[in-house]
């Protein structure tokens, strides 16, 4: 699993019900369902993932999540997750609050664009960063809002949201230097969050 998928997972409780939007192929969903026992659903818009989670076996719904989720009820679920599809988003600030109405917390990830390679490579290259990361040009990247943990944090204090917990994760730069720049050296944010 992804780095940031397998920290998520100690921050969900046991049996909880959980809605995984941009579930993608379901593999964070599937092992939570097998090893948390959660009762889950997931909403995704493309039709390769959406039959990886069928042939998993999973609950999902084709939903595209700029248009709301006005299907779900005020809390219907304890975690509303997100994992790497905030920057993919036109409205990441309307889902962040429709995420926030139908569940009592929730967690997102997202790539930090700030980080110290994508400025570098800017700044060399005179070019948008491709990496591992950010495997995509400029013209064919799904991703449509950058921005950093610093961005992330200040509409969370414009909305009144609450960060329960922040996790910076990095794969390959010494863990130590996370902790001193995590806007600098922090590959991948995840921010579990409550109103």
């Amino acid at each position: 699993m992804r780095i940031d998928l397998n920290e998520i997972q100690h921050w969900i409780a046991q049996g909880s019900r959980i809605l995984d939007l941009g579930c993608g192929d379901g593999t964070l969903l599937k092992f939570l369902i097998d090893n948390k026992q959660v009762e889950g659903y997931g909403l995704e818009f493309g039709a390769d993932e959406i039959n990886a989670c069928i042939e998993k076996g999973l609950n999902v719904i084709e939903q595209n999540l700029d248009r709301g989720l006005g299907n779900f009820a005020d809390n219907s679920f304890d975690t509303v997750l997100m994992t790497q599809a905030l920057q993919t988003l036109h409205y990441p600030h309307l889902v962040l609050d429709e995420m926030l109405r139908v569940g009592k917390e929730c967690i997102v990830t997202f790539p930090n664009f700030g980080h110290w390679k994508a400025r570098w490579y800017l700044a060399t290259h005179g070019r948008m960063p491709v990496s591992d990361l950010l495997p995509y040009e400029w013209y064919d990247t799904p991703n449509i809002h950058f921005c950093t943990f610093k961005d992330f944090e200040v509409l969370c204090r414009e909305k009144n949201i609450r960060v329960i917990h922040r996790q910076v994760v990095n794969e390959q730069s010494p863990a130590f230097l996370k902790e001193i720049a995590p806007n600098l050296f922090g590959e991948t944010a995840i921010y579990h969050l409550s109103k």
